[in-house]
């Protein structure tokens, strides 16, 4: 059992033993088997707004190239949709305010691992100071020390 806790919140729990993720489904790693931890930006998801504009523009110009050929409904639903996917594109960007994630990276018994992910970045670098700590004293201690001088 683990006898010290350096960081309890919603998305992760540090102990001196165990680095546990919160999730579904829960994942926990023996922190003295976590090798090479390291912190990275998340690629960006986000649609950029010249692919935005193209498809929309593409989609107008379909609509109004086949107005005159298509029946008043198909071309209305043709339009409903040059308004709509451009809003689909752009809207979820718009809500999301925190831009990329920050991701800490792990080797975890010869396979790569994202340990923890988060837009915020506060609680973030709260994981990543709680998992350093862990780490830290986590190590044997130093030989050497415990030779006696001849």
């Amino acid at each position: 059992m683990s006898r010290r806790l350096y960081y309890r919140g919603p998305g992760a729990v540090v102990t001196d033993e165990l680095f546990i993720l919160r999730g579904t489904p829960l994942k926990s790693y023996a922190v003295g088997d976590l090798r090479n931890v390291g912190v990275m930006r998340s690629r960006s998801t986000q649609f950029s707004p010249v692919a935005v504009l193209a498809v929309a523009a593409g989609t107008v110009a379909v609509v109004g190239a086949g107005w005159t050929l298509l029946a008043p409904p198909t071309a209305y639903a043709i339009a409903l949709l040059a308004v709509l996917v451009p809003l689909i594109c752009v809207v979820p960007s718009m809500v999301r305010r925190g831009g990329r994630a920050w991701e800490l990276h792990a080797i975890y018994r010869g396979s790569d691992v994202v340990l923890y992910s988060s837009f915020d970045e506060r609680e973030f670098n709260q994981v990543k100071r709680a998992l350093r700590r862990a780490i830290e004293n986590a190590r044997p201690p130093e030989r050497g020390l415990d030779l006696a001088v001849a």
